[in-house]
């Protein structure tokens, strides 16, 4: 029988969710986007989903405890025979003014081992020097709602030398030589490696330096991190990345061990409910540059772009290669309506206008709602944008 207390799991539920203050957010992108007051303080990240660092909340009641009470009704068969009795997936809004740290996440083995030998040595949780917080990998997909850029995976080594030669400081010599001669993977792990060294100090200030002195369009991006965060060793490494420039509507896709930092824009973001993640720079929190070498993936790539099927009028479809998540975009005219199915555990935002699940749940910009498994399928309609949350192992 179901808790008394419990919403009924067979009917969307409204969201109350949480911005996170982190302090490279902007301060009006979200109450410009929402239609909110500013509170005066940076609003970084929308978050939406049954994470336990700040779970949304249905009638008071927090997702994570709705889910583990019922999680047959509010996940489905599939779901938690795949991932567990956990909503697999973490839906964001990310609002950014300076530069994310330089991160990489691990893959499920890396986790599971750095979790295990984290606990063996005693380290809390909530201890700042913990890197591992749970056992999951952390695959991440950003769509662009705004022009959107960032940094992602190795740019081909012989290229990051020929745009280390634009910088004009013959002491760099042996980075170029290296990244022009060696194997590719060896010469990024090696060169990556002697940037973040103590010893590469006097040699990251000249680099600092002339990023700030430098007017090529080239380095631009890279001298837009040297001003936000003035001496710090990421500032080096970053040069070693791909710069990607997203328009309204694209998105990307980041698997384990892809380097990669979020420089500007707002975009909505889904990952595995994860937060493990390793910093290589850009950043005040615990580096740790042993375990971090364990698991960058040194091979160069290209950005992984993820590109919408457009399967009906107005309803576009993200599947990336990733179980835990995918992500649909719904222009809603005012006129067509659209079905989400039933069985599996989904979250709709409102981005823009209006959005209408079934006859009596309206969202404006900036709510959400958790659509249940138990749920029949539910009509959306409206005027205005629409996201939707939902596993991927069903989609792919």
């Amino acid at each position: 029988m179901p808790h008394p207390d419990l919403p009924p799991t067979d009917a969307p539920m409204r969201l109350v969710t949480t911005i996170r203050p982190y302090d490279w957010g902007s301060v009006t992108a979200l109450p410009e986007l929402f239609g909110t007051e500013p509170t005066g303080r940076p609003q970084a990240e929308l978050w939406m989903g049954a994470h336990p660092g700040a779970p949304s909340t249905v009638a008071g009641i927090p997702l994570n405890d709705l889910i583990a009470r019922d999680p047959a009704a509010t996940l489905g068969e599939r779901s938690t025979a795949r991932f567990g009795p956990a909503l697999p997936y973490l839906l964001k809004v990310l609002a950014i003014e300076r530069p994310l740290s330089l991160q990489v996440h691990p893959t499920t083995a890396q986790a599971e081992a750095g979790f295990a030998d984290e606990n063996a040595r005693g380290i809390p949780l909530d201890d700042p020097a913990r890197t591992y917080k749970d056992t999951s990998h952390k695959p991440e997909m950003v769509c662009a709602i705004t022009p959107f850029h960032g940094l992602c995976g190795f740019r081909d080594p012989a290229a990051t030398a020929g745009l280390l030669d634009r910088l004009h400081l013959p002491d760099l010599r042996s980075w170029t030589t290296a990244l022009r001669s060696a194997e590719p993977r060896t010469a990024l792990r090696t060169v990556f490696a002697q940037m973040l060294d103590d010893a590469s100090r006097p040699l990251r200030d000249q680099v600092e330096q002339a990023l700030l002195s430098t007017d090529d369009d080239e380095l631009a991006p890279y001298a837009g991190i040297a001003r936000a965060c003035p001496g710090d060793p990421g500032i080096v490494a970053a040069l070693l990345l791909n710069h990607i420039d997203l328009l309204p509507g694209q998105a990307l896709y980041l698997g384990a061990g892809v380097p990669h930092a979020y420089l500007g824009g707002i975009g909505v973001e889904i990952m595995a409910n994860s937060d493990n993640v390793l910093r290589c720079g850009l950043t005040t929190k615990h580096v740790d540059v042993p375990e971090l070498m364990r698991v960058v993936e040194f091979t160069p790539a290209a950005p992984h772009v993820v590109h919408p099927g457009d399967d009906t009028a107005g309803e576009h479809h993200y599947r990336p290669p990733a179980l835990e998540f995918a992500l649909s975009r719904y222009d809603l005219t005012g006129e067509a309506a659209h079905t989400l199915p039933g069985g599996v555990p989904q979250i709709v935002l409102c981005l823009d206008g209006e959005t209408r699940l079934g006859d009596d749940l309206v969202l404006r910009p900036g709510q959400s709602a958790f659509v249940p498994a138990a749920a029949a399928p539910v009509r959306v309609s409206g005027k205005g944008m629409a996201y939707r949350a939902e596993p991927g192992a069903f989609t792919l």
